[in-house]
């Protein structure tokens, strides 16, 4: 799947590159929120993150012809934005006076590593999306509800119209064959 978007987004930027405005709004559209996400766990403020990411997709556009460089732009993404964040502190920090030793400045390593977890965490996503494929609708049906959009079993009662007991067991038969299949 990761493979499927590094293709997409390199095709998208070859057209972006060619000139295709269009496929500049779906390479900001793509990669918005994971930036966004990222960016949070370097600041706490919203609109300086927000500025910072308006301000690299900025340079993407002004800069297109000299990106031919760029093997992953995910990475680059990212880079430029842990950059641009620190540029925009260290500034604030000069301004107001502000101790250097004050601001933690995120490594180089916090940027891999955040990147294996969300490696990791799609690969936990897709294990389970197979694992529940293997489940019967209902039973599929109860332990999303549940687990996943967080329903009292009260709710899924009323959801799936079925009564209380009939819910329960058919989670716990759920739940059997999950742990059976993940063993």
């Amino acid at each position: 799947m990761m493979e499927q978007t590094n293709h997409s987004t390199d095709t998208l930027l070859a057209s972006f590159q060619a000139g295709n405005m269009a496929a500049f709004s779906q390479l900001y559209n793509l990669h918005i929120n994971v930036l966004f996400n990222y960016g949070l766990k370097l600041t706490i403020d919203k609109e300086l993150l927000k500025d910072c990411i308006h301000d690299i997709f900025v340079k993407l556009y002004t800069k297109k012809d000299e990106l031919g460089t760029i093997d992953n732009l995910r990475s680059y993404l990212f880079i430029s934005l842990k950059n641009k964040l620190c540029d925009e502190l260290r500034r604030r920090m000069y301004m107001s006076d502000t101790a250097v030793e004050e601001v933690s400045i995120s490594t180089p390593t916090d940027v891999e590593d955040d990147y294996m977890e969300e490696e990791q965490r799609k690969n936990e996503f897709s294990l389970v999306r197979r694992l529940l494929d293997q489940l019967s609708p209902r039973q599929r049906e109860a332990l999303t509800l549940y687990y996943i959009e967080e329903k009292k079993y009260e709710d899924i009662c009323e959801i799936m119209n079925m009564n209380y007991q009939s819910v329960r067991n058919l989670m716990h038969r759920g739940l059997t064959k999950l742990r059976s299949l993940a063993s």
